[in-house]
């Protein structure tokens, strides 16, 4: 029995490493695409029903918490889905990895919204920026299993973030420092993923 444990281990690890040596491709041009325009819809959202943010700020953070929490919805199914179809029998590996690399971002930008929310809430102007710095971490920390030209969206991310920051009060908390640099970063990643697609598929049929 050991060495039926010892050897299913090691499958297992053949498995991990045969993962972390692949190109991840669950997610969909399309998908990051519709994140971008839903990230546009909410800013538009915002400028009709919160002409002041500062002063109804949980109404803020409801509308782009609630943002984030479809878009990621609407990201994990397909990438589930996309997994399945395309990585096979790795794809419980591959999503897995995806998901590690992903989350310590999201649980961060989570806890600094808590944080300032609790503790420093006339500092709360900042989330916004930080919010696009920390997304764009967690595009960076993914980029060793995703297209090289990612690394453009995590920089959209990082310079949309400190811009945002640099705007300073309640202009941060403009609709459109949250749904332009969101729309156009996710398209950025659709674009990447879609020029990617079509590479790998000329690849395949050489």
């Amino acid at each position: 029995m050991s060495e039926l444990h010892k050897a299913l281990g090691d499958i297992g690890s053949i498995r991990r490493q045969m993962a972390h040596a692949t190109e991840f491709r669950g997610y969909g041009p399309a998908t990051m695409a519709v994140t971008g325009v839903i990230a546009l819809a909410a800013a538009v959202a915002q400028w009709l029903a919160l002409p002041d943010p500062a002063a109804r700020i949980a109404a803020y953070l409801a509308i782009w918490i609630a943002i984030a929490i479809v878009s990621a919805a609407i990201a994990g199914v397909q990438m589930y889905t996309r997994s399945r179809r395309i990585h096979s029998g790795l794809s419980d590996e591959m999503i897995h990895m995806a998901v590690e690399q992903f989350l310590p971002s999201g649980v961060a930008g989570l806890l600094v919204t808590v944080v300032l929310l609790v503790y420093v809430p006339t500092d709360l102007w900042l989330l916004p920026g930080l919010w696009q710095i920390v997304f764009g971490l967690g595009i960076f920390s993914s980029c060793r299993f995703l297209p090289r030209p990612m690394v453009a969206a995590g920089a959209w991310y990082l310079f949309t973030g400190l811009a945002c920051i640099s705007l300073a009060g309640v202009r941060a908390l403009s609709p459109w420092a949250m749904g332009i640099p969101f729309c156009i970063g996710q398209l950025i990643v659709a674009a990447v993923l879609f020029f990617n697609a079509q590479e790998v598929g000329n690849e395949d049929q050489d």
